[in-house]
């Protein structure tokens, strides 16, 4: 097994309104993020009267733009038949939609990932921004930044604006014939409910969507919803899955550059949380909110956008030791949930 990642194409990247072949008849695009993290991998398939894109990017105008030069340019005005969705994140499938409607191609995701991006982009209660603030308040937020996110209302709007209204289900274990290879389904979860990482053993190549990134490591947080969940345990038992799949698979990740080198990520995420999960221990003085403990995970405090995520993957390191009998949980008189060491 090889001890690090290589990166077989080196620092060549796609341009703008450009695409570049990593295997046959796959293409990489990278479209704009108006986040920190700055860019998404999509990706397409050729198919033999089109095109299969997997995920779709972030509505915006710069994507939009980029999409059209990739209608006439790239993709040789050749139509759209299908989008995939590998989860329902923003800069996943916030442009779903307008392609499956431009093309009149079908739509693919699993079942969890469309059902919850309904719940949030309808605003369904225990999925709105009330609930979301009720949540992180029992968790320590001050009441000064609740406001701020009451403020800016559903965000999940910025980056899609509508959503397919049918779609055709993929279930984990699915083969799926796209682009004229076969595609297993591989299940994952703690990043979204049911993600979809595709892998077609006849190209030795692994789209992983966003549950193995070569640099950082994949959000894992708790959110309003399911409060007591225990998304790092699903998410860490998800990475099992990949380990059977051949060290020389080239893997597709949504951020950053394809990489070899599957076994080696798996074991330096798991050490990363493992090590995490040991600050927060160590952290402990006293019964404590996750709120207070964001700077034992992360080592410094975020702006507003950021906190929302850190915050969540904080209550989700907490909540992993909670359910595994390391901390013991109470709720106090002001409402908020402290952890401690359990005796």
């Amino acid at each position: 097994m090889p001890h690090r990642l290589r990166y077989p194409l080196h620092d060549t990247l796609p341009m703008p309104g450009q695409t570049l072949q990593v295997a046959a008849g796959v293409h990489w695009l990278k479209m704009p993020l108006p986040f920190a993290l700055n860019h998404i991998n999509l990706w397409l398939l050729e198919e033999q009267t089109g095109w299969c894109a997997v995920d779709a990017g972030y509505d915006s105008p710069d994507t939009r733009a980029l999409w059209e030069q990739h209608f006439s340019g790239s993709m040789g005005g050749r139509p759209m038949t299908r989008v995939v969705a590998t989860h329902y994140h923003p800069d996943h499938i916030g442009l779903a939609d307008w392609l499956v409607t431009r093309f009149d191609a079908a739509f693919h995701a699993s079942l969890g990932e469309i059902a919850l991006a309904k719940a949030v982009w309808h605003d369904l209660p225990g999925h709105d921004v009330a609930a979301l603030n009720r949540h992180f308040a029992r968790h320590g937020l001050p009441e000064a930044k609740q406001a701020l996110y009451a403020e800016r209302g559903n965000t999940y709007h910025w980056g899609v604006k509508s959503l397919p209204v049918t779609f055709n289900r993929i279930l984990a274990g699915d083969v799926l014939r796209l682009g004229e290879s076969d595609w297993l389904a591989i299940p994952g979860y703690g990043h979204s409910p049911e993600h979809m990482a595709l892998y077609c053993a006849d190209r030795g190549v692994l789209i992983a969507g966003d549950m193995l990134l070569p640099k950082i490591s994949t959000n894992v947080g708790v959110w309003g919803g399911e409060p007591d969940g225990d998304p790092l345990r699903q998410f860490l038992a998800s990475l099992d899955r990949f380990l059977h799949l051949p060290e020389d698979t080239l893997v597709l990740p949504s951020h950053g550059r394809p990489f070899v080198g599957i076994q080696p990520r798996v074991a330096a995420l798991k050490v990363h949380h493992d090590e995490r999960l040991a600050a927060m221990l160590a952290a402990m003085d006293g019964p404590m909110t996750a709120y207070e403990l964001l700077p034992a995970l992360f080592g410094r405090m975020f702006d507003l956008y950021q906190t929302m995520f850190a915050l969540a993957e904080c209550i989700a390191h907490l909540n992993y030791l909670w359910h595994g009998g390391k901390l013991v949980r109470r709720c106090d008189a002001d409402g908020c949930h402290r952890f401690s060491i359990a005796l």
